[in-house]
């Protein structure tokens, strides 16, 4: 394994066990614009790489072939003329993977980037492509094909799901998430940055874990400098980055944005017929694809809530990218102040932000949340909830249902300090529980948690949380 790519450890031992099988292989690699898929497959594998080559973003038939031509030139094959399609592509291909494979101790390793823009149209690509792995490339005990793609819908439809030629024929998938805070932070530090790890949380409100996003930061600034410098400046690298995001993952952006925007109003998210209400289309099947396309993005989850009075689960969309909920709060169609970040530190809006960030936070670490608590070897399911019965309202940031009968119901609390826990907000948690209860009918014991930064300060109330959860915890 590279020592020089962060974290990503278990992806990195399974493309090893792939490379290694002795059967043809066909992974398929998705996820966002930016997560690092390209970095991880040609760190990994650049020196075991016997053909690799990218598809040209927006380019015609014509410029991914010119793409396809002057990658075999790299690798040593120059071609006389371009080909005619992509079954001409894919037949020169084999005739060269075909001269590799006399070495016999040698893997066939192909790496195919950003597949959907080759996918033009009219251009059969992935008629070629399939005939090419079903006729040839799976016949080949040391054939290795991966490829790769951040048009997650593309990928879905046409690859992993695909119903054409490529149907059932990925042998794996593999789906590349966003870092974790402890990824994160490793990323930080190796890049010479010596924030700690509020600093560091502060961090993932504003980019989420994107590798890319991150390596725009600089060292030599603080944190407020450096938002200032990449979203308020009108020439800021991330405040152009939102559209760029979206027309990436999809081929028609707007509709899919105008969801975003819609979730982004309801932070405790939405149910597929409010969504369908609130952007003014019905709520059929092409919206709840929609849906599923984003949640497959990493830009929204899908989670269930319980109520006794509804017998099946109720699906609740929410909007989980911190670079989208950062951008549409703070630069989306704000004036220019490029210090406006470092003169609103410690204002309400910052403040009421940070706290809402933090719950999302949670949401992302819900694995650290569960280790912390011991839970790993039992039977958990995790949710949201929300109930709103004869006029009382009331939300629960995360609800742990554990096999051994017991429920943790987890309140997510942001503060620079340790938080002090006041009669108020100890009335309001007791509030909830009681309808929580009273709405789903559970008869599972309660575990009050609280998740905090700096852990809770000793007071009469605190004393009566059984859990806590520090943000360090979250670093596991």
């Amino acid at each position: 394994m590279r020592n020089d790519i962060i974290g990503r450890e278990r992806e990195m031992a399974l493309l090893e066990e792939y490379a290694q099988s002795g059967r043809p292989e066909f992974i398929a690699i998705y996820g966002r614009r930016r997560v690092g898929k390209t970095f991880l497959v040609n760190q990994l594998f650049k020196d075991r790489l016997t053909f690799s080559m990218t598809g040209i973003m927006d380019g015609d038939k014509r410029a991914q072939m010119h793409a396809f031509t002057d990658a075999m030139d790299m690798y040593g094959n120059p071609m006389k003329k371009m080909p005619h399609d992509w079954y001409e592509v894919f037949q020169t291909l084999r005739h060269y993977l075909t001269e590799k494979m006399k070495d016999e101790n040698r893997k066939i390793i192909v790496f195919i980037d950003e597949l959907p823009c080759l996918d033009t149209r009219n251009s059969d690509f992935t008629s070629a492509l399939g005939y090419f792995w079903n006729s040839w490339a799976s016949l080949q005990n040391r054939m290795k094909l991966i490829v790769c793609g951040s048009a997650t819908s593309w990928m879905m439809k046409n690859v992993i799901d695909s119903h054409g030629g490529l149907h059932n024929r990925i042998t794996h998938e593999m789906h590349l998430h966003e870092f974790t805070l402890r990824e994160v932070e490793t990323f930080l530090q190796s890049n010479n940055f010596v924030w700690d790890r509020l600093t560091v949380a502060q961090t993932y409100m504003v980019m989420g874990g994107v590798p890319f996003y991150l390596s725009l930061l600089n060292q030599n600034e603080s944190l407020s400098q450096n938002i200032d410098r990449l979203f308020f400046n009108p020439d800021g690298e991330m405040r152009r980055e939102f559209n760029r995001l979206y027309r990436t993952l999809f081929a028609t952006p707007e509709p899919y944005i105008t969801i975003v925007e819609a979730l982004f109003s309801h932070k405790e998210g939405m149910t597929r017929d409010e969504i369908a209400k609130a952007i003014g289309k019905d709520a059929n099947g092409r919206l709840t694809q929609m849906l599923q396309n984003l949640v497959d993005s990493d830009i929204v989850r899908l989670y269930h809530t319980k109520h006794k009075k509804i017998s099946a689960r109720c699906g609740i969309y929410q909007l989980m990218d911190f670079y989208s909920m950062f951008y549409l709060k703070f630069v989306h169609g704000k004036a220019n102040d490029e210090q406006f970040w470092t003169k609103s530190i410690n204002t309400p809006t910052i403040n009421n932000w940070m706290g809402l960030s933090f719950e999302k936070i949670c949401m992302a670490h819900i694995q650290q949340i569960k280790s912390t608590l011991h839970l790993d070897t039992i039977r958990t399911e995790c949710y949201a909830w929300r109930g709103n019965d004869e006029g009382q309202k009331a939300q629960i940031d995360l609800v742990i249902e554990r096999a051994d009968r017991m429920i943790n119901i987890c309140e997510a609390k942001y503060s620079e300090l340790p938080y002090s826990l006041d009669k108020d907000e100890y009335d309001n948690i007791q509030k909830r529980i009681a309808l929580f209860q009273q709405n789903t009918g559970v008869k599972a014991g309660i575990v009050p948690t609280i998740i905090t930064t700096c852990g809770l300060k000793r007071n009469a109330f605190s004393e009566h949380i059984t859990c806590q959860i520090l943000l360090d915890d979250l670093f596991k």
